[in-house]
């Protein structure tokens, strides 16, 4: 097993839509099959849509669902301190600094200045 990650909401869209690149996915295929990692809110998006495949579902069913501990409270309130993003995007954030994860996400531009965030856009993976 090596490096744990979050897999963010998107991530998951994309990975069920098969529009990772190839080169993203030999890395989400091992995530998947070790023991995923989501945050909370990612699960409340995924499943918030008005259409859900069973994929999705399914998805979430087999993931790790971390929910919000006073430590993520508490990074989240940092994060949004000291970072203009939306409030979901700083509890993904707090997620995985807190969970000592990788992120996984295509949203780089609201998680790049986030001090101690390690994340991994699968769309700039060569």
């Amino acid at each position: 097993m090596g490096a744990r990650h979050l897999i963010d909401t998107y991530v998951s869209i994309d990975f069920s839509a098969n529009r990772i690149p190839k080169s993203g996915i030999e890395l989400i295929t091992d995530c998947l099959n070790d023991d995923p990692q989501i945050s909370i809110i990612t699960k409340i998006e995924l499943l918030g849509f008005s259409f859900v495949t069973s994929a999705i579902k399914e998805f979430v069913k087999s993931s790790n669902v971390i929910g919000l501990g006073d430590d993520i409270v508490e990074k989240t309130i940092l994060i949004r301190k000291q970072c203009k993003i939306k409030l979901p995007d700083a509890i993904i954030a707090a997620t995985a600094i807190i969970s000592g994860l990788i992120l996984l996400s295509r949203n780089t531009v609201d998680f790049k200045n986030i001090k101690g965030l390690n994340h991994l856009d699968l769309f700039q993976i060569s």
